[in-house]
């Protein structure tokens, strides 16, 4: 695994802005994530590692775009109807040799190769068959439904560029481009802490003070989600020696250190000294809200982000910051999540000089235009806002003051991840 400089984070500011630190991550980190070939099948959600170019023309052959009567234009007549002899029949595939339309028309199906001669395809609903002959209307451009080799996409041409996060599609279009095997990068390998002496496990009884880890379930599911290999390490007891060493041994075999709790300025906040201790931490106090104390450095040579212990902000802070560091270290381009213009139905007042998402539904208002419902309590521990909300609403860093009816840019859920 890759070994990063103690420096590479080095930044002299005292808050920074969510786009300067995703622009720090993309200037000193390289990518970690190595390569390996993996079948089709199991290529959904993958990076792939290299540009992924056509093997041949798709289509490999001109061809039919519908069932109907294969012709040669200039054969038609320019003024009323055209009747030709029906000489042949293709279907898809059928192999065109043999069969020319130089002297009439090609009974023809969809995808089946085009004839020799023939450049125009009239479509069977728009034409009369008269025992052998079939009769053409006049007025169809040369070369209509039709397809020409390589129409899609030329032999040699990138089919799929290096970075993107394969989907269906993109599967599909390498098959028809002749793979059956492509290049993606490994995943990344991130290990995954809480911390904090409130936390118990999930279905254990609750001692006085003590709350159930919620936040590594979440992060686990939404790291899953991204594509990455997690090991959950579970619970880091606030002892600051102990959880320096827990820390740097995760370091060894993991692209990624992650944590939530403990990264604030509390006495009993320790996550911060721990890494400083085996390694090296800018402490980014981010001008963001919910999600402001936010930890990131390296241990032993891997990157360590530490994330906010409630709730809300571990979910805001790992969508736009840690997200960004995923697709850096794992070889993916960078893709910024695609916001949907609302109208506020509510009233807000913020601070400047940092950006903020609030949680809210939306729906259609009378007049058809989607309209945005800030979700009533705002704080960052209330884990039930992220369950009964539709997403985010971003207000950006210069904004003091939403009104009703302002235009606001509408993250769903869905759509982080």
């Amino acid at each position: 695994m890759a070994q990063l400089t103690d420096d590479c984070f080095a930044f002299g500011g005292a808050l920074m802005r969510i786009e300067e630190a995703v622009a720090l991550i993309g200037e000193r980190l390289p990518v970690l994530a190595g390569t390996e070939w993996v079948s089709l099948g199991d290529a959904d959600g993958r990076i792939a590692a290299e540009d992924v170019p056509a093997l041949h023309d798709v289509p490999p052959f001109a061809n039919s775009a519908v069932d109907g009567y294969a012709v040669r234009h200039a054969a038609l007549v320019v003024q009323g109807e055209t009747a030709l002899p029906v000489v042949g029949r293709l279907a898809a595939g059928a192999s065109p040799e043999g069969r020319e339309a130089h002297a009439g028309a090609i009974r023809i199906f969809t995808g089946a190769p085009m004839p020799a001669g023939a450049d125009t395809v009239f479509m069977q609903e728009d034409v009369r068959r008269e025992g052998a002959m079939v009769v053409l209307p006049a007025g169809l451009k040369r070369g209509a439904n039709a397809r020409a080799a390589g129409e899609d996409i030329a032999a040699g041409a990138m089919a799929i560029p290096a970075g993107r996060r394969l989907r269906p599609q993109d599967i599909a279009l390498a098959a028809a481009a002749g793979h059956d095997r492509l290049p993606v990068r490994t995943r990344l390998r991130v290990a995954l802490f809480s911390t904090g002496d409130e936390l118990t496990e999930p279905g254990r009884p609750l001692e006085p003070g003590a709350i159930h880890d919620s936040n590594r379930v979440m992060l686990a599911t939404l790291l899953n989600r991204f594509g990455v290999s997690v090991t959950n390490l579970g619970i880091l007891r606030d002892e600051p020696a102990a959880l320096a060493d827990r820390i740097a041994a995760a370091a060894g075999d993991h692209d990624l250190i992650l944590t939530s709790g403990g990264v604030s300025t509390g006495e009993e906040d320790h996550v911060k000294a721990a890494v400083e201790a085996r390694g090296s931490l800018m402490f980014w106090r981010l001008a963001i809200k919910p999600g402001r104390p936010v930890a990131m450095g390296l241990v032993a040579g891997t990157p360590f982000v530490g994330l906010p212990g409630n709730p809300g902000a571990a979910y805001v802070t790992l969508l736009f910051v840690v997200r960004p560091l995923l697709a850096r270290l794992g070889g993916a381009s960078a893709v910024a999540p695609l916001g949907q213009p609302v109208r506020a139905a509510f009233a807000y007042k913020k601070k400047a000089g940092r950006r903020e998402f609030v949680r809210a539904s939306v729906a259609l208002a009378a007049d058809a235009v989607l309209e945005a419902w800030k979700y009533p309590r705002e704080g960052a521990g209330v884990l039930s806002s992220l369950t009964e909300s539709d997403g985010l609403v971003e207000l950006a860093d210069a904004v003091t003051a939403v009104a009703p009816g302002d235009i606001l840019t509408f993250y769903p859920h869905t759509s982080l991840w």
